[in-house]
């Protein structure tokens, strides 16, 4: 009877939710054999000016250039000359060191807060390589390879990192979040997926005025889920924007696996052709695929073929930052059987292969790089860390907002700072 509220009565089936569960918890086997990975050298490589219409198999199948043989394979290969894959694997070692040693700083509580790359520095360094200097980077909070890349000091990754007297950003943003303008790097937001919008509206700008600059966005795939992706989505298509949407899908948003994102349905670069955007789909632990779709993207923008959406299948090997421990819900077997292996190994392995490097090198890369990046920190905490007093003057807090102070806050400034030096003698203690 129409109205009785009984959603099971008569011949209708009662409707039911499906919740998505990770397929292992913690104490469980992992096994990622459902995964198809394809073979290296299996993807086509388009025209940079095909229409998206054409790229489903793209979007669905699995860009990879390095095989289990450590070689290239393939039309997606990149060719790059062993120099520039050593460059690239210094940077891969220098981030990864630098990873280690803020952790560790953090666990000594020298700074309230950390979060690494680790299994995910070709997503963002390869990338990086791939664009123009001056293309403008729009990034989420791991992709510390790309200023790496783009020779951005450590010294001041570290004193944003600290807080410190020296930390450019005045001790206004979480650890980690960077900013540089000289480096064409834009602010990091704790608001997931604003920088999608911005990367579009920017690229919107740089066609406008003809200039020849690209922009390009790094979010997770748990972030595609917000308003903001699809909204910067519908704007880069519309507007043919000159612009390049990195998805960087390491299968968990902090505890929430890729299913909640909805990768159960379907895969993260497809959302690119619903949108009339070209779409990749990349092994995100192969930094020659890695670079050679953020070239292809970029040669299409520049090109004027319009944005594209590339999604990084990656596996994010640690915990999501210094305050998760993924063993609460994940089982601890799952970094060793990814069935893409690590970056850094797979990168070495190829220079090795191809007669271009080997093992003792390796061990003194990764040496300097770990004594380069001891001795940037014992500098930088000169500067000061957590809870040591050494930081921005207080005055700091009212500037840097309005060109002109309002009256209203100069006297409120005034007021704290004289409070400020009757209790403690002096303004400079802050934090």
């Amino acid at each position: 009877m129409a109205g009785s509220g009984n959603p099971a009565e008569g011949n209708r089936p009662a409707l039911a939710l499906h919740v998505p569960e990770p397929r292992y918890r913690p104490g469980d086997t992992a096994d990622f054999s459902h995964i198809d990975i394809g073979a290296p050298g299996d993807q086509p490589r388009p025209d940079e000016g095909v229409h998206p219409s054409q790229m489903a198999g793209l979007a669905y199948g699995l860009v990879r250039v390095l095989g289990d043989d450590n070689l290239a394979h393939g039309p997606w290969n990149p060719r790059l000359s062993p120099d520039r894959l050593r460059t690239m694997l210094g940077h891969m070692a220098l981030v990864r060191a630098f990873d280690e040693r803020m952790f560790r700083g953090q666990r000594q509580g020298k700074t309230s807060f950390y979060m690494k790359c680790t299994g995910e520095e070709a997503t963002s360094i390869a990338p990086a390589m791939a664009l123009a200097s001056d293309d403008m980077i729009f990034p989420s909070y791991r992709q510390q390879g790309i200023l790496i890349a783009r020779g951005y000091p450590l010294i001041e990754m570290i004193n944003q990192i600290y807080s410190n007297k020296a930390d450019k950003l005045k001790g206004r943003q979480l650890p980690i979040m960077y900013s540089s303008r000289e480096h064409s790097f834009f602010s990091i937001s704790g608001n997931l997926a604003t920088q999608c919008p911005q990367a579009v509206g920017w690229a919107m700008a740089s066609a406008c005025r003809g200039d020849s600059r690209i922009a390009a966005s790094w979010v997770g795939e748990g972030s595609t889920a917000e308003g903001d992706f699809h909204s910067a989505c519908t704007f880069a298509a519309v507007y043919n924007a000159p612009v390049i949407l990195n998805v960087v899908n390491n299968q968990w948003a902090i505890s929430s696996f890729s299913g909640f994102a909805g990768a159960e349905r379907t895969t993260f670069a497809a959302r690119g052709l619903g949108y009339g955007i070209a779409a990749l789909r990349v092994d995100g632990n192969d930094p020659l695929a890695c670079y050679a779709a953020a070239e292809w993207a970029a040669t299409r923008a520049r090109g004027n073929h319009g944005p594209s959406l590339i999604e990084y299948f990656t596996y994010r090997a640690e915990g999501h930052s210094t305050s998760d421990d993924p063993s609460g819900y994940r089982s601890a077997q799952e970094r060793d059987e990814w069935p893409l292996g690590d970056p850094v190994n797979r990168l070495k392995n190829h220079l090795i292969a191809i007669g271009e490097w080997d093992e003792e090198r390796q061990s003194a890369m990764d040496l300097e790089c770990a004594e380069r990046v001891k001795t940037t920190t014992k500098e930088a905490e000169k500067n000061g860390i957590l809870g040591h007093g050494l930081h921005h003057p207080f005055h700091t807090m009212f500037e840097d907002v309005y060109e002109e102070l309002p009256w209203h806050l100069e006297e409120q400034a005034e007021q704290a700072i004289r409070e400020r030096i009757a209790k403690f003698g002096t303004e400079r203690p802050f934090g």
